[in-house]
């Protein structure tokens, strides 16, 4: 009796994962629910909720393609879930004040940015755990966070002090602070390592500096909307978004000529964004009103919106176009 209710409620479990695995399914970070909306972008339904930690923000998968991480801020703990299926894997805990995250492109590194806790953290990861390298005292609110090609500097955003720090990772020491405008936010760096951009939540557009030197030099304001704050690529090493908060619309940036080239409209707050591999739609976080909305390019028009929950942030699927 007891084989057949576990082979009965594998095979509940396996048809309730059947209707995630007919796509990849798209996660949308609820940050004051503390969960995430799973979607079907066939159906354009909400799937389920996945309880996490509190104020789960920020999203990255492991380099082996098998774990999503949500980061979970206020409960200092990692969620992992399967991104084929939706289920939980593991939760790791002890984790102090994970908001935004990022593997390094040698997969050796994992870092962290304390968000108000106004630290850097980072870990050696063996391909199952983490393990603190170093802490490194930060500005105020350190917001978003790159790592260059080369695995060699960590740059981040210092969100309520103005500025953007850079972190030798082979030594975890700080090599330089630079001050920016109002409230930067993410922070995106070409593929050649030349240059940063760094969206500007408190103006209007996106700064860009030239890190070829020792520090940092600007070389001029990019205006794209009002509460510029996340980027993402669209794949074709020549183009990124950036989402205009207050504006609402996204704009398209070519980073080989510095230019606005495009633009989409993007209603109620859009923050976070995903872009299909095609680069025909992109899916984001309208963090006012609680919706995950669907926009397509060709079409410049919002075509689908599915209700998710209290203040969407992170949105990924992995059905997504190159990160760069």
């Amino acid at each position: 009796m007891r084989q057949l209710l576990t082979f009965l409620m594998t095979s509940v479990a396996c048809a309730l994962s059947c209707q995630v695995l007919a796509a990849p399914p798209v996660f949308v970070l609820n940050s004051l629910d503390a969960n995430v909306s799973v979607v079907d972008p066939v159906s354009w339904t909400e799937l389920k909720r996945i309880p996490t930690g509190k104020e789960p923000h920020h999203l990255y998968l492991t380099p082996d393609e098998k774990s999503l991480i949500i980061a979970n801020a206020l409960s200092d703990s990692l969620s992992f879930i399967d991104p084929r299926t939706a289920v939980v894997q593991r939760t790791v805990t002890g984790i102090l004040d994970p908001y935004q995250l990022r593997f390094s492109p040698d997969m050796k590194w994992f870092v962290i940015n304390g968000n108000r806790l106004n630290h850097v953290d980072i870990y050696h990861w063996d391909g199952l755990n983490l393990t603190l390298a170093k802490r490194i005292s930060s500005g105020k609110t350190p917001s978003h966070v790159w790592i260059d090609s080369g695995s060699r500097t960590v740059y981040s955003t210092m969100q309520d002090s103005n500025e953007l720090i850079a972190i030798d990772l082979a030594t975890q020491t700080l090599q330089w602070r630079h001050p920016t405008g109002s409230l930067p936010a993410d922070v995106f760096g070409t593929p050649d390592d030349k240059f940063l951009l760094v969206a500007l939540t408190g103006g209007v557009g996106v700064e860009i500096y030239d890190i070829t030197g020792p520090t940092p030099k600007f070389v001029k304001l990019l205006k794209t909307g009002a509460g510029a704050h996340s980027f993402r690529a669209v794949g074709d090493k020549r183009h990124v978004l950036v989402s205009n908060r207050v504006g609402n619309t996204i704009s398209k940036i070519d980073y080989q000529s510095m230019t606005v080239v495009d633009s989409y409209p993007a209603p109620d707050g859009p923050d976070d964004m995903e872009v299909t591999p095609d680069g025909h739609f992109i899916y984001v976080a309208s963090r006012w009103v609680g919706k995950l909305s669907v926009i397509d390019t060709r079409l410049h028009k919002v075509v689908h919106q599915v209700k998710v929950g209290k203040s969407p942030h992170g949105v990924w699927t992995l059905d997504h176009a190159a990160r760069q």
